[in-house]
């Protein structure tokens, strides 16, 4: 696809020209103003709304607004928990307002984003969270999810890589089902986003105007299948009635390796060596391993890999909007550069956004908007190993006498070759994300009033792209190119029609929903081995000597109905029952394609009632609870269906392509199904200087798709089947304080807290554990079944009747079953790799126009193995950490083993990933408005931010949360570590 910059940029002007031409020929005026609370505090994301009209408009992040107006009107300013006022104005009146709201103590009468429309927060029957606001800008953050890790109760983020690029990974409410995906289902804008293939790397974070996380069955209920692990509502930022506001938000800092795992000293290095050899009865001829290292080791050089493979890392966003409109043409348009060289050198992500919302009414009936962004991604170039430059001796050599890179730094040995090498590889990572999504929506009036019908449209093209060439400067003397190739093209349509009444006490709403989705993936993977050059790389694979392809090609579709009502009487007793009906084209014929999932939710604003008038200590209370079910597909595309693979095999002296048993269908699949239930109260007291929720839940999934073993006289190894079932339930507490508010210090506080604790009911209808996939009846579905350390055995103590063979230096394990000996019988479940409990605090403090907020996070409960205690050094000749230690006849460590042990059993020394990090802290000034109309400026904050600032936990290694992936014995393949951020950065509006 083509995108041509240069008619984008016409027609943004064009939108733009006719937009001021349209202001200037109607006569109106621009009043601009700015809201604080009783404090002088700006409130950013206050609203504006011109009465009579239906035009409005929100305060930016320093608390001021620009508006259009036409006549002698009024307007009316609005924040969540404050009171609302309003205010005359006329074209020659003020043009320039300082508008003050106190506080009124509700914090149930603001509105909330839920799937398919609005509702006020107090007539919600669901578990519904709106991210603060606050997280959403001065974070410096690549991914929008890095903000909101450890803010909300219940959604555990985890970034577990740190690696340019890549993105947390999101878990609502613990894990339901055991293979399939456990993601939310993200919806940017009213149109579904994370089915149709886009990533989080694909919003900018900074054209986001709100975010809602939807948890419980009366909140999912109306995604369906794509509701069983909640729902992520994200809406990007949309135009205002007014002149056009430039804003300009940019930021840029360095980042640094938060915690460093050292690698030993050349003097630690060779002591290393020398007790190895003492340990394993070897006598010592050369001071180090290798005689590739002797010439470094006699002139007294050594070399610190850390230093030459690492560097400071620099980060840098860059942000320009445009945004306003008329009563009936609103727009925004942005744009985004940012790039993040990471600390491991070769690590590189560049992003460029470009954005554009546009909205009009066409008629007083008719109106239209559509949402279209284009984002690439980049992530091209060569990488250090990270892996081999910590294993790199410290007397090694980084370059041969002709000044390229020496292959093993270590000759002989050939473990382990130069970390620089990936530097020489030729490597490209890309991916675009081109998205259009429209809308036209009709207003009925006269008897049909409250009545509209809306047409969502939306088209995602997802075109990828990697490639890789390694040449002989990188030790592969043939040269091995590959190349790959994939596109997605999707689309969902939607037809919902809404239905508003009141009458007398009495309120109904109803929402009902016909919609269509399609995905259609396909790649192309081809490969070369042996060229005559490394001159062309991979762009011609045909002068390869050996030639492989492959490709690929799926469809997945789904069609769904859905219905809701919303009933309130009095703003007292409130009713939701929704039901949504979904067909997958993933199930097989046997069985029918469509679930449907029935949710009920009632609620009771107890605040509302008579007898609680005088009870003043209590704003707001209300108390809600639902139960229903959803669903899971959880099956891969043609999974229910018999395929087989192909292959080449000789025939009659020849190689001839053939077809053997690949997967076996099975034409009964059908959805995986959580009933959950959840009861919670909403509150505000002492005139809101205390407000939050307390949820509690319990699901129950059945039917989960697990593969069935079979007898392999039949071919086939497993068969989907649906046989299993798990249980969740946890606790969920969010409050909010506000601590300091009659002095010039002001303080408030949030604070989340959240419990999880899931289990499997059944596997295969026997009740029985599987071993293999270590999957034990009732425990958690991710557990670490292994040895019981007890230290390490020393010298003088007698291991003949607990682990007869052992020796002086070895792990010591309990004998679990008392048989004389350790044996595969005596592994027990030492933990679980999710956490039991997870936390975060943020402490806000206003004082004049600085502001400072810093957050604190806590992940709690987690097991995990770890690799860094168990680096592959059998023959004693790498390096290894110096924080690691080992054992000695002198010294007699308890935790760590002799250099001679050699782990025969694969332990994978389980050790407790629980940590407290002080995730952000950021301080901001906000410039006064005095100032900022001598600079004709419209706002400006200036800010510095620092982010994993530092980490407690008992955790020897790298970092407790990242997840390493290991091949063999202690080999890490992740290998780049948490990094620790320092920004600058200033958000500007012109006006």
């Amino acid at each position: 696809m083509k995108i041509k910059i240069p008619f984008v940029s016409l027609v943004i002007f064009l939108v733009l020209s006719i937009g001021n031409t349209i202001l200037a020929q109607t006569g109106q005026y621009t009043i601009r103003g700015k809201v604080v609370d009783d404090k002088g505090n700006p409130l950013p994301g206050a609203t504006i709304k011109v009465n009579n009209t239906a035009h409005g408009t929100v305060t930016d992040a320093n608390g001021t607004f620009t508006v259009a107006i036409d006549g002698n009107t009024s307007i009316t300013v609005s924040f969540i928990g404050l009171s609302p006022k309003t205010i005359q104005v006329s074209k020659e009146g003020e043009k320039l307002f300082q508008i003050t709201l106190n506080d009124n103590g509700k914090q149930l009468s603001d509105i909330v984003v839920v799937g398919y429309g609005t509702q006020k927060r107090a007539d919600i029957t669901g578990a519904v969270v709106s991210v603060p606001k606050q997280r959403l800008s001065q974070l410096p953050v690549t991914n929008v999810m890095q903000a909101l890790e450890g803010a909300v109760a219940g959604m555990n983020i985890t970034t577990t890589s740190s690696v340019p690029g890549q993105q947390p990974t999101t878990l609502i409410r613990g894990q339901n089902s055991i293979t399939a995906g456990t993601g939310p289902y993200i919806v940017v804008d009213g149109i579904p986003f994370s089915k149709q293939g886009g990533t989080m790397n694909d919003i900018n974070p900074n054209d986001i105007a709100s975010i809602e996380v939807l948890k419980d069955p009366s909140a999912v209920a109306i995604y369906g299948t794509n509701g069983s692990n909640g729902v992520i509502l994200i809406t990007t930022k949309r135009g205002a009635n007014g002149k056009p506001i430039i804003r300009y938000n940019a930021y840029a800092g360095r980042e640094n390796i938060a915690h460093i795992l050292k690698p030993r000293t050349g003097e630690e290095y060779t002591q290393k060596y020398a007790d190895y050899l003492k340990q394993t009865g070897q006598t010592q001829t050369n001071p180090v391993p290798n005689y590739g290292e002797l010439e470094n080791y006699n002139a007294g050089k050594t070399i610190d890999w850390l230093d030459v493979t690492t560097q400071p890392g620099i980060l840098q966003d860059h942000n320009l909007s445009i945004s306003g409109g008329t009563p009936d043409v609103k727009y925004y348009v942005s744009g985004e550069y940012m790039h993040q060289k990471g600390v491991i050198k070769g690590y590189q992500y560049k992003r460029v956004n470009v954005r554009s919302n546009i909205d009009a009414n066409i008629t007083p009936y008719l109106s239209v908007g559509m949402s279209s962004f284009l984002t690439n991604n980049n992530m091209d170039g060569g990488r250090i190993n990270l892996l081999y430059a910590t294993a790199m001796s410290p007397y090694g050599k980084l370059y041969n006498p002709d000044g390229t890179y020496a292959i093993y730094p270590m000759n002989p040995e050939q473990l382990y070759t130069n970390p620089m090498l990936g530097l020489l590889t030729d490597r490209i990572d890309r991916n675009t994300n081109v998205n259009g999504n429209g809308y036209a929506e009709v207003k009925f009036s006269g008897i049909l009033s409250g009545l509209k019908y809306r047409l969502n449209v939306g088209y995602t093209y997802l075109p990828a792209s990697t490639g890789s060439y390694i040449g002989r400067a990188a030790n592969d003397m043939v040269g091995t190119a590959s190349l790959y190739n994939a596109e997605t093209n999707s689309y969902t349509i939607e037809n919902i029609l809404t239905y508003n009444k009141d009458w007398q006490k009495h309120h109904i709403d109803f929402t009902g929903l016909y919609s269509s989705q399609e995905a259609k993936f396909r790649s192309t993977t081809s490969g070369a081995v042996g060229f005559v050059n490394d001159k062309l790389g991979f762009n011609n694979l045909g002068a390869g000597a050996t030639q492989t392809s492959n490709s690929l090609a799926n469809r997945r579709a789904l069609i769904s109905q859905m219905a809701r009502i919303n009933y309130s009487y009095d703003s007292r007793y409130l009713a939701t029952f929704t039901a949504r009906r979904d067909g997958s084209s993933v199930f097989g014929a046997n069985t029918t394609k469509f679930g449907v999932f029935p949710v009920v939710a009632l609620g009771w604003n107890i605040s509302n009632e008579s007898f609680m008038k005088s009870i003043s200590a209590i704003d707001n209370i209300k108390i809600r609870g639902s139960y229903g079910k959803s669903g899971n597909e959880a099956v891969d595309m043609y999974g229910t269906i018999t395929t087989d693979n192909t292959g080449r095999s000789p025939f009659n002296g020849v190689s001839t392509i053939g077809a053997f048993p690949g997967n076996l269908g099975n034409a009964n699949l059908q959805w995986e199904t959580t009933t959950g239930t959840n009861l919670g109260i909403e509150f505000s007291v002492l005139k809101n200087r205390l407000y939050g929720s307390i949820d509690v839940y319990d699901t129950k999934t059945s039917g989960l798709l697990l593969k069935r073993s079979l007898p392999i006289i039949t071919g086939y190894g497993n068969v989907l089947d649906n046989i299993g079932k798990t249980a969740n339930k946890g606790l969920e507490i969010s409050l909010n304080s506000r601590n300091l508010t009659n002095t010039a210090l002001t303080w408030e506080t949030a604070l989340v807290f959240a419990t999880n604790k899931n289990k499997i009911v059944d596997l295969y209808g026997d009740k029985k554990s599987d071993l293999g996939n270590r999957w034990f009846i009732g425990q958690p579905i991710s557990v670490i079944y292994d040895y019981k350390l007890l230290g390490v055995w020393q010298t003088g103590e007698d291991p003949s009747k607990q682990d007869p063979g052992a020796k002086p230096g070895d792990l010591k394990f309990e004998d679990i079953n008392g048989s004389g000996g350790i044996t595969a019988d005596d592994k027990i479940i030492l933990g679980q790799t999710a956490p039991k409990w997870t936390g975060g605090i943020t402490n806000t403090f206003h004082y004049k126009n600085f502001n400072l907020s810093i957050f604190v996070q806590t992940v709690q409960g987690v097991t995990k193995n770890n690799p860094d205690l168990n680096y592959g050094d059998e023959t004693g000749r790498r390096n290894t950490p110096a924080e690691i230690g080992y054992w000695t006849p002198e010294n007699k460590n308890n935790s760590r083993p002799a250099l001679s042990y050699n782990n025969t059993r694969g332990y994978g020394y389980a050790s407790n990933a629980s940590y407290t990090r002080i995730k952000d802290v950021t301080i901001s000034y906000v410039f006064s408005q005095k100032l900022l109309d001598q600079l004709h400026l419209g706002s400006l904050t200036i800010y510095a931010s620092g982010r994993n600032l530092y980490t407690f936990t008992n955790w020897i290694g790298w970092d407790p949360e990242n997840n390493y992936a290991t091949r063999g014995v202690g080999e890490w393949v992740n290998n780049y570590p948490t990094v620790r951020a320092f920004v600058i950065g200033a958000n500007i509006s012109l006006r």
